[in-house]
């Protein structure tokens, strides 16, 4: 049998909106069950907390829990790999971290492109890095450290929240700009790692602030410098490293990011429900209450600046020749 052509043209048109139209429809049905979002860190910490809270807002959003799961180590390595292997259909997200842009300069033999395997989908917030020493260390200055360690070789540790992450990256920085030997002691994660600080099991690291800063703000612990360009607001007494290495900067970030391939109508859907919970006043608080902002923009725009700072990490860890551990 033949078709009539308008006829013909008419199934044809209907069949190529099928897809289109499958594909919202899909969307707009997600989440149908429970969606797990990984983070490469122990609890407590910065990305923990952050994860946390808008899985919170996402299920009071969209009616489906989003579930936590901590799986620490190989500096975010094992979660990101268990996104990527995960099937692209929305229900396994990855808090995604600043220190996923350095894993390809430092772990080259990785089984997996963070670029190439991993979808941006929304950011939530950013923060400097801060250099911070227990108070029984006698310095309360930048230079004073500097000439603290090189009068006491070997008598302090600089901790970090991983072995392979930005603060791993940001410590050995610090060191070689200052001229100066310090043991590297890698946590997983930034909680056990500051209540080790504050303990004084070790005596300075480099952390992301907001698992620091209420323990700056009480005394336990002395902040020496934020690695933000110039002074950070919710620590306007201290001072930017750049003025005493020019130029320093390392900041961390913390996004949620799912496996290339997830339909661009789920990872858009997720993008206006995080933004919108980065737009609501109790979000906005709590965030700055920890010392960070807000991370609001577009999956093309974190594609992007994802790409960017992976090229500038490699070239700061390949003249820096910093190793992963």
């Amino acid at each position: 049998m033949r078709l009539p052509r308008r006829q013909f043209l008419h199934w044809a048109a209907a069949a190529a909106v099928l897809p289109a139209a499958s594909r919202r429809a899909v969307a707009q049905a997600y989440p149908s069950r429970p969606v797990r979002i990984l983070v490469g860190f122990a609890p407590g910490g910065p990305t923990d907390i952050a994860a946390r809270l808008i899985g919170q807002w996402l299920l009071e959003r969209l009616g489906q829990p989003f579930i936590v799961e901590n799986r620490p180590g190989a500096a975010t390595n094992i979660a990101t790999e268990a996104v990527v292997r995960a099937p692209p259909d929305g229900y396994t997200l990855l808090a995604a971290v600043s220190s996923n842009t350095l894993n390809p300069a430092l772990e080259p033999n990785l089984s997996f492109s963070f670029i190439r395997d991993i979808a941006m989908v929304a950011g939530i917030q950013t923060s400097p890095l801060i250099l911070e020493v227990h108070p029984s260390v006698p310095v309360s200055s930048v230079p004073e450290m500097i000439a603290y360690v090189k009068a006491n070789p070997g008598k302090i540790s600089l901790a970090s929240f991983g072995s392979g992450t930005i603060a791993h990256a940001a410590g050995e920085m610090f060191k070689m700009t200052a001229g100066i030997q310090m043991v590297h002691v890698p946590y997983r994660g930034s909680a056990p790692m500051v209540t080790d600080l504050v303990s004084g099991q070790v005596l300075a690291a480099v952390d992301n602030l907001p698992a620091s800063i209420e323990y700056i703000r009480t005394g336990k612990l002395r902040g020496l410098a934020v690695m933000s360009a110039t002074r950070w607001s919710a620590l306007p007494d201290v001072p930017p490293l750049s003025d005493f290495q020019p130029g320093f900067e390392a900041n961390a970030w913390v996004g949620i990011a799912a496996p290339k391939g997830t339909p661009v109508e789920i990872i858009n859907r997720l993008n206006t429900e995080i933004n919108a919970g980065l737009a609501d006043p109790r979000i906005t608080a709590r965030i700055a209450g920890l010392g960070a902002t807000v991370l609001s923009g577009s999956p093309a725009e974190f594609d992007r600046a994802v790409v960017a700072q992976t090229e500038k990490w490699g070239k700061v860890i390949r003249a820096a020749n910093i190793k992963g551990e």
